[in-house]
């Protein structure tokens, strides 16, 4: 299951999920949209059984204690600026840390790179890839049109009426949409459920409407990447896979998993585990 302990930035509070020993090399594991920490339980636990200690956060707008009004306060530097924290808890200001993220917390590891390199032993990126290749390959066409949710949730109260729990445990539309997407049912009522408290689901459509706000995609990267992508995912193309490796500047590996939904995580820890832990033994910083 993990500890569970708390890191506060300023006025907000932040749920933290640790795996394996106090002692061990640190990995700081970011979620995307709408999960949580959680969802990283699988791969967290087989990395602590090699000796990693993993840190997981239930980012801004996720941890009932750091979920401020408005979607400006979801901008990209905010979001950065959070992950430092942790990681400022777990390793000192000057510390490093191997980084991992999925989905949203992809996002946020690659302009976490982009920006303050110095902290990265490594990067891994699962499922999305840098903004700037995302961006060309939404102009090849069918990237935009995979990508044609992120148009509707910047729109206030659309996604709210649409996937709102109207007071039930969680919202059942909700679940048939993330499990369209390849998510296994326990997992989808397990997102969902946690997008039914109070206020969960606009701070956490807060990140895609706060896209206006944050300034420019970082340069080039210039620490040891890892990319995994699936061909089952229904929101990043291989268009846009495929452009990851124009945007870093370091060491780079690109892993396809064949038969994967976007949901790799949850669907698949083991493979992903081994991968993250080759890339880790290969980079130790």
């Amino acid at each position: 299951m993990g500890s569970v302990r708390t890191v506060t930035r300023g006025d907000l509070t932040f749920d933290v999920v640790e795996h394996g020993p106090a002692d061990g090399d640190p990995v700081l594991l970011l979620h995307g949209f709408p999960q949580r920490a959680s969802s990283w339980a699988g791969v967290a636990s087989r990395l602590a059984g090699r000796g990693f200690r993993c840190v997981a956060p239930d980012q801004r707008g996720y941890s009932p204690g750091a979920r401020p009004a408005g979607a400006r306060a979801y901008a990209i530097d905010e979001l950065v600026a959070d992950a430092l924290a942790v990681l400022d808890d777990v390793v000192g200001p000057d510390g490093r840390a191997h980084v991992v993220g999925h989905d949203w917390g992809a996002a946020v590891a690659w302009a976490l790179a982009g920006r303050h390199p110095g902290r990265l032993r490594s990067l891994t990126a699962v499922s999305v890839p840098p903004p700037a290749a995302m961006l060309r390959a939404m102009r090849r066409g069918r990237q935009a049109l995979a990508s044609w949710y992120m148009l509707a949730f910047q729109v206030p109260g659309l996604a709210e009426r649409a996937l709102g729990a109207d007071g039930k445990p969680f919202s059942p539309r909700l679940v048939a949409t993330l499990r369209r997407s390849g998510q296994s049912a326990a997992a989808a009522e397990r997102d969902a459920a946690a997008m039914a408290e109070d206020g969960a689901l606009t701070a956490a459509l807060n990140w895609y409407r706060a896209i206006r706000f944050s300034r420019g995609t970082p340069g080039r990267i210039r620490v040891p990447t890892l990319y995994v992508w699936s061909d089952g995912d229904t929101a990043i193309t291989r268009d846009a896979a495929q452009l990851a490796d124009r945007y870093v500047a370091a060491p780079f590996r690109f892993v396809e998993l064949r038969g994967v939904s976007h949901w790799i995580p949850d669907e698949a820890p083991d493979q992903l585990t081994e991968l993250i832990a080759e890339h880790l033994a290969a980079h130790p910083g």
